[in-house]
């Protein structure tokens, strides 16, 4: 049962604020002197490389939906480092094998092969890049919530390291061609 004179709590912090309350900018028109900061894209990407403020994650549990870091660790830097020239490496080798009348096993990338090796090239290498930049920018995240990103950054690194290594055997194989 409700007291009919019982204020609500709206009422409550209305009767509170002083009676002569100023506009709002947005209604008084705009009281910045400064020009808006968030115009300045540019300059907030390089200003936040060379003085991050993210290195951690969020302390608040309400806060760890999503969260990015502008700091990251210096051996996501060494992995990914090595996952593209890993790619480059890949590149080279799978155009020499090739040649020499091997078959590519991946369906898109043959594709890209038989059309011109310099295009299967350059889209190989941009989609290995752009896969690892997101991979780096979702580092501290888990995957299907079981295995952490930072993680499938290893097991693509040591995957190529396999693939290297299965390429270099398959070229030793070649009775023509003379590595060392």
């Amino acid at each position: 049962m409700q007291r009919s004179d019982a204020q609500s709590p709206r009422d409550r912090v209305s009767n509170q604020l002083p009676v002569n309350v100023r506009c709002a900018s947005s209604e008084a028109g705009e009281q910045r002197r400064l020009p808006d900061r968030r115009r300045r894209i540019l300059w907030a990407v390089v200003y936040g490389s060379f003085n991050a403020r993210r290195r951690r994650p969020p302390r608040r549990m309400n806060e760890s939906r999503y969260h990015s870091l502008d700091w990251h660790s210096a051996h996501l830097l060494a992995v990914s480092i090595g996952i593209l020239i890993m790619s480059v490496a890949d590149a080279v080798l799978t155009l020499t094998l090739m040649s020499y009348g091997a078959v590519e096993i991946n369906p898109v990338m043959g594709a890209l092969v038989d059309g011109s090796p310099a295009v299967f090239a350059a889209l190989k290498i941009a989609m290995t890049g752009i896969s690892v930049i997101m991979m780096v920018f979702l580092a501290r995240y888990r995957f299907m919530r079981a295995v952490r990103v930072e993680l499938i950054l290893y097991a693509v690194l040591a995957g190529y390291m396999i693939l290297l290594g299965h390429e270099l055997r398959m070229l030793q194989n070649i009775p023509d061609l003379h590595l060392f």
